[in-house]
């Protein structure tokens, strides 16, 4: 069963598409149901152990990167101090803040 990609000419989005031998339709986009898409040539894969872990670095910068990464960080830290404040002593919750 052949993998093909494909990228929709309607929104840029890229993705692939197993081709079962049962399926009557043809592909769509999955971003935005377009049926509007470019058939990609397919690159040769190779994998190694050196590839894998520069693709897992090269994706958790882009994580850390990310609006919603820092977005997540910062209401985290703000429950965690609304938290502190909501059961510490009043004396305790002073402390925290000054140092």
């Amino acid at each position: 069963m052949p993998i093909y990609e494909y990228r929709c000419e309607a929104c840029g989005h890229r993705f692939e598409h197993l081709f079962l031998p049962a399926a009557k339709t043809d592909p769509v986009c999955p971003a935005c149901q377009s049926r509007d898409l470019e058939k990609l040539m397919s690159q040769f894969a190779l994998s190694t152990s050196e590839l894998t872990k520069a693709r897992v670095k090269a994706a958790r910068t882009q994580i850390a990167q990310s609006n919603d990464h820092k977005d997540k960080q910062i209401a985290e830290a703000e429950y965690t101090r609304h938290h502190l404040e909501d059961h510490l002593p009043p004396a305790e919750t002073r402390r925290r803040r000054s140092g």
